[in-house]
């Protein structure tokens, strides 16, 4: 059973690091307690650092690329006899490379992850924020959301995915006391273009934002119920506002000159 707090509860999933691992310290500063889920071992190291930060947390190891890992989070979650207060989706990866020479498995598992956990906990979860008639969702989408990005093909593809999914559940939840918000970092200093293979790219290689500046505008944007925000420094924000309004053809041929391998 749950223990009793005057604390509200929220969600995280790829918290282990990065982004997910700073919004955890943006919840614990705002008085939430803390369900925190990633696929690697450093899920149980990240809740030992945020340890005496005030309020719980529970660290949850899973694989959230499978229908299995997303229900096992889901049933945590059920167990701690909680509603939850805020539900980030945050947990993705990304492949670097050209598509005719990349990984189709890597592709295929960055879907699962990207996408599907996005939806299947958002199904579970949600659904109990709108009997309650209150609740905040927040999406990590990314500034890639709007534009065409070679060498990330698969990646970017999954990332409009998730901001078109948010956007629309928003417009259907706008009555509902539950607000929806995807954020949209730019490059920022986390672990994933070395995991993506994307060092030896110009984007790679080029000064990031820090995650700490990602997490607090996407934590302020969700608490005051924002649809989107494009977080971190100036030249991340100015590069998704030209994605709004550049063709396709055009932001497809710049973004593919930071992200093409070097030679």
């Amino acid at each position: 059973m749950g223990t009793e707090s005057s604390r509200k509860f929220a969600v995280i999933t790829g918290a282990s690091s990065g982004i997910g691992f700073e919004l955890a310290k943006q919840c614990l500063e705002h008085g939430y307690d803390l369900l925190i889920c990633a696929e690697d071992a450093g899920i149980v190291a990240a809740a030992s650092k945020l340890a005496g930060a005030g309020g719980t947390i529970q660290a949850v190891r899973v694989d959230l690329a499978t229908r299995e890992g997303v229900e096992e989070l889901y049933q945590a979650i059920v167990d701690t006899h909680r509603p939850v207060d805020a539900l980030m989706l945050n947990a993705g990866v990304g492949v670097g490379g050209a598509f005719v020479e990349t990984s189709l498995d890597d592709e295929l598992n960055m879907i699962m992850l990207n996408c599907c956990h996005t939806v299947h906990l958002a199904k579970r979860v949600i659904p109990d924020l709108v009997a309650r008639g209150a609740g905040h969702v927040m999406i990590t989408g990314s500034v890639v959301s709007t534009s065409p990005n070679p060498y990330q093909a698969i990646y970017g593809a999954t990332k409009a995915f998730v901001m078109s999914f948010g956007e629309a559940i928003r417009h259907e939840l706008q009555d509902t006391g539950v607000t929806v918000t995807v954020l949209q970092p730019g490059a920022t200093d986390t672990h994933f273009f070395e995991r993506a293979h994307l060092m030896n790219t110009k984007v790679g290689q080029a000064k990031k934002d820090p995650p700490a500046l990602v997490a607090k505008n996407g934590f302020d944007a969700m608490i005051a119920g924002k649809d989107s925000v494009l977080a971190g420094g100036l030249k991340s924000k100015v590069e998704g506002l030209m994605n709004e309004i550049l063709p396709e053809t055009f932001k497809a041929a710049q973004a593919g000159k930071t992200t093409k391998p070097l030679s």
